[in-house]
C-alpha cells in the first residue's frame, strides 16, 4: 500500500510511524512524497495560504481520490473540521504530548523574558495567547520546518519561539525548553494526534482501523464538537483540549477563542461526564457561539481580510 505524505522531516517521521505499525499487522508498504500549498508558500504567513484551511491536507485529499496513493497521514490539528464523507479518518493514533513549549536561546522562561522581547510563531492561536499573557512582548510570524525556526532562534532573529511539544518528541529530539499550561495557552484542536487517512470501504480503511485509539478518538472528537460552530479552522485563534481524567468517568474540556490582539476572550472550562460526553460537547459547542464565541471568531476572519487587502496593495 502506497502512503501520501508531506516532505517535511516531521511529516516522514509521522508517516513512518504509521508504516511501522502497519508493518507489524503484517502489511507492506512505501512513502510517496506530496507537496502541499502549505509547503509550498513559506513566505507569507499560514491564514494568507488558501485562507488557511487545509493548507497541508487538500492535495494529499486529492491524489488519493485519484488513486494515486492508498493511505495519508496527517497531523490531526491541519485537518478541516468538515471532511469528505469518502474520504475516513480510519485511525487516530495515541495522542503524543498535546501542549506548546516555549524555546528561548539561554533557557529565560516566559515569565522571565524582558519586556519587548520577539516571540516567533506560525499560529494566531498561540500569538493571540502570547499577548494576552504578555501585552508586552512582540510577536511575528515565523514559517518553515522545525530546523529552520531553530537555526533562526540561535541566530538571534527571535528571542524565543513556540513550537508543538509532541512534533520536538516524534523527531526524537530532546530540548529544554517551558512547557505551557493549557490553563492559558489551551492548545490546538487535536494538538499532539496523528491522524491517518483513507478511502472509505477498502482494505487500507481495514488495514489502518486497526491501529485506532479509543480514547484519543473520544478525545480528539469533543475537541471539534467544541468548536464546529465556531467556522475560522486554523485561520482564527481557537483552543479546543479535551483530557479524559485516569478513571475514565469524567473529561476535562477546555475550549476559547480569543480575538486576535488576545484583548477579548471567550471560553469554557469544566468537567462532563464520559457516558454522553458527546451530547454534552455539543452543547457546550453551542454555549460558546452564544456567550460570543462565534463573534469574536468572525471579526477575527473580517481583520485577516483587511490585512490581506492591503498587503496586497502594498506589493501593486
Amino acid at each position: 500500500m502506497i502512503i501520501g505524505t508531506r516532505g517535511s522531516q516531521l511529516a516522514l517521521a509521522q508517516a513512518e510511524t504509521v508504516a511501522r505499525l502497519l508493518k507489524e499487522q503484517g502489511v507492506e508498504t512505501s512513502l510517496k512524497i506530496i507537496k502541499t500549498s502549505g509547503d509550498r508558500f513559506t513566505d507569507r504567513p499560514l491564514h494568507a495560504v488558501s485562507s488557511g484551511v487545509g493548507a497541508f491536507v487538500r492535495e494529499l485529499d486529492e491524489v488519493m481520490l485519484e488513486g494515486e496513493i492508498d493511505i495519508a497521514v496527517h497531523s490531526m490539528k491541519d485537518m478541516p473540521t468538515i471532511r469528505p464523507p469518502t474520504l475516513p479518518t480510519a485511525a487516530v493514533l495515541k495522542r503524543d504530548t498535546p501542549f506548546d513549549l516555549l524555546l528561548t536561546y539561554d533557557g529565560t522562561s516566559l515569565d522571565e523574558l524582558p519586556e519587548q522581547s520577539i516571540i516567533g510563531t506560525s499560529s494566531l492561536r498561540r500569538a493571540a495567547q502570547i499577548k494576552r499573557y504578555r501585552p508586552d512582548l512582540v510577536t511575528q510570524d515565523l514559517r518553515g520546518n522545525i530546523d529552520t525556526r531553530l537555526r533562526k532562534l540561535k541566530e538571534g532573529k527571535y528571542d524565543g519561539i513556540l513550537l508543538a511539544k509532541a512534533g520536538l518528541e516524534r523527531m526524537g529530539w530532546e530540548l529544554e525548553g517551558e512547557i505551557l499550561s493549557p490553563d492559558f495557552f489551551c492548545p490546538s484542536p487535536n494538538q499532539g494526534t496523528i491522524a491517518v487517512v483513507t478511502r472509505a470501504g477498502t482494505e487500507a480503511e481495514d488495514a489502518v482501523s486497526r491501529l485506532d485509539h479509543t480514547d484519543s478518538r473520544i478525545a480528539t472528537e469533543i475537541e471539534r464538537l467544541l468548536i464546529s460552530e465556531l467556522g475560522g479552522g486554523c485561520t482564527t485563534p481557537i483552543g479546543s483540549y479535551a483530557e479524559i481524567t485516569p478513571d475514565r468517568k469524567e473529561i476535562h474540556v477546555r475550549a476559547e477563542v480569543l480575538s486576535l490582539s488576545g484583548e477579548e476572550t471567550v471560553g469554557i472550562n469544566e468537567f462532563i461526564p464520559m457516558a454522553g460526553g458527546i451530547e454534552k460537547a455539543r452543547e457546550l459547542g453551542s454555549s460558546l457561539v452564544h456567550m460570543g464565541g462565534k463573534k469574536l471568531a468572525e471579526e477575527a476572519l473580517l481583520q485577516l481580510s483587511r490585512d490581506s487587502c492591503d498587503s496586497d496593495d502594498l506589493h501593486e
